[in-house]
């Protein structure tokens, strides 16, 4: 019995089908192409391949379905270059950024969580994940201003110590402790990213929130010098303790994103084992999405857990990790 491609390909019309084969898979793996040459090339390039970069593993679908039109209409130049492309795919959604862990005896250990309340609506749900989760730091992107009311209403007995710029809409952001905190500058950006000093058992730990623009149309470059504002003020910690967290806008597989992480700071999820894990969107994660929020942490830090929780009325996931400050050798 003749099989469905061979019935497909030995009809009678077969020849143009396979014409019309060829030319879809040929467009499928233009498009691939263009995104990996980014990729390669280490560049994040112009709209809309940030946007696309953003989902780099749910290429392997049009790669594939362009492999099975190239099988099909007998094109086996397209064969061969889906192949290549498979197998640049396969190499870059390997986890990117160092993995070690600090190896100088343990000085304190705590809880982490940050979260995208999306524009406030998400104030209840947090305040509940907090005191079920007992985070010892709590970053909080888009807190407009009655977010930040609710927040010191529900939570500042528990956490007296907090940093906020608060704005309307997704502009305002704040960071609340357990731990006493001394203002610190920022770093300059669309959205608010204040910073402070904790002292966490006697010990001086940076804490930086991120909230860069996200890469829109017409905005890839204004997203791409708030990345590298953060970069560089990663690069100028200098040896201090430093936890760098929040809503990034950007996974992995920016170039932008890599930056950062080359600047010698570590993913808590690439090193608990959930670097692909995604927190955006809400709706479709886990099955689809991109990793877009982070805890990054210097080279001081160990971390042991991280979980993604599920919060209603945001369109992102929160991050909880507990992390460990260890001495340096």
């Amino acid at each position: 019995m003749e099989t469905a491609a061979a019935q497909w390909t030995a009809s009678p019309d077969g020849r143009p089908r396979r014409r019309a084969g060829r030319w879809l898979a040929a467009l499928l793996l233009v498009g691939v192409s263009v995104v990996m040459g980014c990729r390669v090339a280490d560049t994040d390039g112009v709209t809309p391949v940030p946007q696309l970069l953003a989902f780099l593993p749910w290429l392997l679908v049009p790669t594939g379905c362009a492999l099975l039109l190239s099988l099909l209409g007998r094109w086996w130049t397209g064969l061969f270059w889906g192949v290549v492309v498979l197998g640049l795919l396969a190499w870059f959604i390997e986890p990117y950024g160092t993995s070690d862990q600090p190896g100088g005896r343990p000085l304190a250990s705590f809880r982490v969580l940050t979260s995208n309340v999306e524009f406030g609506q998400a104030t209840d749900a947090l305040v509940a994940a907090v005191r079920r989760e007992r985070p010892d730091l709590v970053f909080v992107q888009e807190c407009e201003y009655t977010c930040d009311a609710a927040l010191g209403q529900a939570l500042g007995a528990a956490y007296p110590h907090r940093v906020a710029r608060v704005a309307a809409g997704s502009a305002g952001s704040v960071v609340l402790s357990r731990f006493p905190l001394e203002p610190a500058e920022g770093v300059d950006g669309a959205m608010a990213m204040p910073g402070a000093t904790a002292d966490v058992e006697g010990h001086a730990v940076r804490l930086q929130l991120a909230h860069p623009m996200p890469p829109l149309p017409g905005r890839i470059d204004r997203w791409r010098r708030e990345l590298d504002g953060l970069r560089d003020f990663a690069a100028e910690a200098g040896r201090a303790p430093l936890i760098l967290a929040g809503d990034f806008n950007a996974s992995q597989d920016h170039a932008a994103f890599r930056r950062l992480l080359d600047t010698g700071l570590r993913d808590a999820a690439r090193l608990t084992g959930h670097d692909r894990t995604p927190t955006w969107p809400a709706r479709t994660a886990p099955t689809l999405g991109a990793q877009i929020d982070h805890v990054l942490l210097s080279a001081d830090f160990s971390a042991a857990t991280t979980r993604f929780l599920d919060l209603p009325d945001t369109d992102h996931r929160a991050l909880l990790t507990d992390v460990t400050l260890h001495a340096r050798r």
